[in-house]
């Protein structure tokens, strides 16, 4: 498993938002639905992205842009016109004055807008959860990525926008899927075309990678530095020394911290008991993994199955 195909196991698209946003100018949508991960196609029309501080944005026709949560921000025609809808946690649509609106601009399955023939035409999915898994690479996201029409290869994304409004059997699963695609290839061109971080390219090292696939394939495996080293064919010393340098920590620093961030995942999504998955993620006991994960992440497994997520799971930053 490499660090993309981490991230798909991390925020995969389970019954992810998906909505075709129709326009008139014009128009201001305030996004603050807290969503980890979010992706936004322009299919027609042109747009202005404005978040924080940051220098607006303009989205052309093609371009696709990938928004690192929870930060709030602003699509609009343009940069001066005021927000009129409102997007809230859960994707409530109100109106500034708090009017419900999700009802009153549904133009169809999956469709909403202020007018169905409406110039501006937006795509956007939207990952509602992001997994533990997956915080090593959201951390190395910018707020905003912006990719323009010939950055990556967008077959997947013209598949994505004619199976948006379609409402046949299974068809939720089919867009979380193309959605995951998507996001995947994106994110692919992105990383190289940009700086990435130092330990995604450790992936590609022949020996460094092939330790790092060992270890998140095989997390329940007794690992020692010097079992992996003799894994991977090369000494001790040499490869804490590469994998470290590679990857910015010693190799069993990345373990407990992968086997952790498994164990998360799996209290939020599973119902095996914290025995089993301590035994699932390579802690001896139950107290064994108890110990580690608060020391880790401040509270109990228990407590984070019940809903008190720590900080460290919840945000990207």
């Amino acid at each position: 498993m490499d660090a993309l195909a981490s991230l798909l196991e991390g925020p995969r698209a389970r019954g992810a938002f998906l909505m075709c946003s129709l326009l008139k100018p014009p128009w201001s949508l305030r996004i603050q639905d807290e969503a980890p991960l979010a992706v936004v196609s322009m299919v027609r029309g042109d747009a202005w992205v404005m978040m924080g501080k940051h220098k607006p944005r303009q989205l052309s026709e093609g371009d696709v842009a990938i928004f690192r949560g929870p930060d709030h921000y602003t699509v609009a025609d343009d940069p001066a016109t005021e927000p009129q809808v409102i997007i809230h946690p859960g994707n409530v649509t109100k109106t500034p004055d708090g009017e419900i609106l999700c009802e009153t601009l549904s133009l169809g399955v999956r469709q909403w807008g202020t007018d169905a023939d409406g110039a501006t035409m937006i795509v956007t999915g939207t990952y509602e959860s992001a997994g533990a898994a997956s915080q090593r690479l959201l951390r190395a996201l910018p707020p905003l990525i912006v990719l323009q029409r010939g950055d990556f290869d967008t077959r997947l994304l013209d598949i994505l926008v004619d199976e948006a409004v379609k409402d046949e059997p299974a068809q939720g699963a089919v867009l979380d899927r193309l959605l995951d695609m998507v996001l995947i290839a994106a994110l692919r061109a992105w990383f190289a075309r940009n700086d990435a971080p130092a330990w995604y390219h450790a992936y590609s090292d022949p020996l460094v990678g092939k330790a790092l696939r060992l270890l998140q394939h095989n997390p329940a495996h007794g690992w020692t530095v010097a079992g992996l080293a003799e894994a991977v064919g090369v000494s001790r010393a040499a490869l804490a020394r590469r994998f470290t340098d590679l990857v910015g920590e010693p190799p069993m620093s990345f373990l407990t911290e992968w086997r952790l961030a498994l164990a998360a995942d799996l209290l939020a999504e599973s119902d095996a008991t914290i025995e089993a998955i301590a035994r699932q993620v390579g802690y001896g006991s139950a107290f064994a993994l108890s110990t580690a994960f608060k020391r880790q992440f401040g509270v109990s497994p228990r407590d984070h199955r019940q809903g008190a997520a720590p900080a460290e799971l919840s945000s990207a930053g």
